[in-house]
């Protein structure tokens, strides 16, 4: 389980060290930087695929999402953090601990060469450890800005990698060796569990609402397209009776049935007083987006990390409770962050013993509520 989360020079996140626990919630004002810890937590999963490059790509480069506020502020001084050294803005840094793994990246602006690829940045720095905390003595595995990896023998050694890695390739995702870095696959194979959950479609034309292919889906789909047969797949080798009873708590009598035909699978939601279900088409807005939550939440394979961004758009109150539940409940066995400003999703989080992360933003930098220096988890960073 994840313990601690770092992001230095992230948009707003100048610097932010956050203690997370089984359960967290993060919330907060519009603006305070909740989206941009969501991204930066979809980053550090996108380093294991070798995706965190192409995707700051995508944000306009690295200049682009980097910490445009000055370097140093009153806010700085009053809180008792260091002043950062001058070139300290032109590196991305994210990461995060457990109590048995931790990793960082480091990304920079790229070297001035003859490429198209301008706005690509490149991997500086990586650094697996074990524990909590990066400490010479804790590391595992690290890289360079040349791009030489060194990995810990069991006898204690060093042992370095023949091979240069591309600026552009995270070791996280190129170094595949059983023997010599079973840590670095292990690792992987955990950041690639994460799952997130930020767009799932519940307008008219969402596929959710028309009949798909069925086949078996342990794991909802991003978009949720493949709701019916997720839904039928937790039915047949989930918690059947979970998927009932959130339905009946939201939907008094009510009870999902999937209509097949010709091998497709249709959502329909059968409710007291009506002499036929209702089909996908039929369904609001919000009465899908609880049922696609069902089918995420009651997943048979829960990941090692599941995160919802703002999982609360569309329902009606009365459905918030319900949800609260839901997620509690998948809480006993994956760890779950749930970005939100639903101060009622917050509430009843909180009854579940959620952590509480308030965001707030002063001087342009987003701050944890009530977080001093020495409130936050021990961290170091890798050096180039």
């Amino acid at each position: 389980m994840i313990t601690a989360l770092a992001v230095e020079n992230y948009r707003s996140l100048r610097h932010l060290v956050l203690p997370v626990g089984r359960l967290n919630v993060v919330t907060g004002p519009n603006g305070s930087g909740k989206s941009s810890l969501y991204r930066a937590l979809r980053l550090l999963a996108d380093s294991a695929r070798n995706g965190a490059v192409a995707a700051l790509a995508r944000e306009g480069g690295l200049a682009s999402p980097l910490w445009a506020g000055p370097l140093g502020s009153g806010g700085s001084l009053r809180d008792g953090r260091p002043l950062p050294e001058p070139d300290d803005r032109c590196r991305l840094l994210l990461g995060f601990a457990g109590d048995d793994f931790g990793y960082a990246i480091d990304l920079g602006l790229p070297q001035a060469r003859l490429s198209m690829f301008k706005l690509d940045p490149e991997i500086k720095a990586e650094a697996v450890w074990a524990g909590p905390v990066l400490r010479p003595a804790t590391l595992l595995a690290d890289r360079g800005g040349s791009g030489a990896v060194r990995i810990r023998a069991a006898s204690g050694d060093w042992d370095r990698l023949a091979h240069l890695l591309k600026p552009f390739d995270s070791m996280l995702s190129e170094i595949a060796d059983p023997q010599r870095a079973p840590e670095l696959l292990t690792l992987r194979e955990r950041i690639r569990s994460w799952r997130f959950y930020d767009y799932l479609r519940t307008d008219a034309q969402a596929p959710a609402r028309a009949a798909q292919i069925g086949t078996r889906t342990p794991v909802l789909g991003h978009d949720g397209a493949d709701l019916a047969a997720a839904l039928q797949t937790i039915r047949e080798i989930g918690d059947e009776k979970a998927m009932d009873d959130a339905v009946d708590h939201a939907f008094p009598g009510s009870r999902v049935e999937i209509a097949p035909e010709g091998g497709r699978f249709e959502v329909t939601l059968r409710q007291p007083g009506l002499l036929r279900p209702l089909r996908g088409a039929e369904l609001s807005d919000g009465t899908l987006r609880y049922l696609l939550w069902v089918a995420a939440l009651l997943t048979p394979r829960p990941p090692e990390l599941l995160v919802l961004n703002e999982p609360e758009t569309s329902l009606h109150p009365d459905l918030i409770g319900p949800l609260a539940g839901l997620i509690i409940a998948a809480s006993a066995s994956t760890q779950i962050i749930v970005v939100t400003h639903a101060q009622p999703l917050v509430t009843a989080l909180q009854e579940g013993e959620a952590r509480t992360i308030e965001l707030i933003k002063e001087d342009g930098r987003t701050l944890v509520a009530g977080q001093g220096i020495l409130d936050e988890p021990p961290w170091h960073w890798p050096k180039r």
